[in-house]
């Protein structure tokens, strides 16, 4: 795919005394081809929504600005030039500061790529160096980067000839597991059942290959609105009753009929898109 034709942030990526200019690039395109609107069923025309003021009415984009709430119905306004004097270095460089084995971090840190290019040739000797340094070592950079309003932590990895670049949360956007798997039983599970299980899993693994799988629900409304355009009559499928639970002895037949009737995990057609994340 073509690389955009604007740069998402532009900058330097600094190591040191070694600083290069760089630009960043979304990695992650949006599939979404089926959007809804709000549509007024009486007229058939979309529902339209108005910035109000209470007591006020419709206000201007002019009048509108970004206030900060201190306590009820009490806000500190901010002019956009004052939010745009605040001096953050991360707001012009991305600093790796330290360097971390990749599987150290917690896939749940993971929020978005972003692809680093160099901005020209004069930084694209350095890039080089960065990105090779990192892949000999098995390294990820720490940095902070200022990107859409706020200041993230970021992780800088080699990714084929150049490097990604992944939003990480920060430890406090996390929730505690404890306060939700406090609940799951603490006996050990049957051996036999786990043993099943594991052959189960093992009949089913197969190399990653994202390319093998696809947004069902994105081709079943596109199926459904052109059903409704050749004016189709819809009707609901009948639901399959749930299960409302099971014992040992259902478990443990269960587990040995899947073992039975598993096919093992078709192999990928290609390694795409097989490369882990940061």
């Amino acid at each position: 795919m073509p690389r955009a034709p604007r740069a998402y942030w532009k900058g330097f990526l600094r190591l040191s005394l070694v600083s290069i200019g760089v630009q960043i690039y979304n990695a992650v395109e949006s599939k979404a081809e089926i959007a809804f609107r709000q549509i007024h069923k009486p007229s058939g025309r979309r529902v339209n929504y108005e910035k109000v003021v209470q007591g006020i009415g419709k206000v201007e984009n002019a009048d509108i600005a970004k206030g900060y709430e201190v306590d009820a119905d009490t806000y500190v306004l901010l002019e956009p030039e004052e939010i745009d004097a605040i001096k953050l270095e991360s707001k012009r460089t991305i600093d790796l500061v330290q360097f971390v084995d990749a599987k150290e971090i917690d896939y749940r840190y993971f929020e978005r790529p972003y692809f680093i290019v160099p901005a020209d040739e004069m930084a694209a000797e350095g890039y080089v160096v960065i990105r090779e340094a990192l892949r000999r070592t098995g390294k990820v950079g720490l940095a902070q980067v200022t990107i859409g309003g706020r200041e993230w932590l970021v992780a800088v990895a080699p990714l084929e000839d150049g490097l990604v670049m992944e939003l990480l949360r920060y430890a406090e956007e996390l929730r505690d597991p404890a306060d939700y798997f406090d609940e799951v039983p603490s006996a050990k599970p049957d051996k036999e059942m786990v043993e099943l299980a594991v052959q189960l899993i093992e009949k089913k693994s197969a190399r990653f290959d994202p390319g093998k799988f696809q947004d069902h629900y994105a081709s079943a409304l596109r199926e459904l609105v052109q059903d409704k355009l050749k004016g189709r009559k819809i009707i609901a499928p009948r639901e399959e009753a749930r299960p409302t639970g099971t014992n040992v002895v259902d478990l443990m037949e269960a587990l040995k009929r899947s073992v039975r009737q598993s096919a093992p995990a078709a192999k990928p057609k290609s390694a795409r898109g097989g490369k882990k994340r940061a």
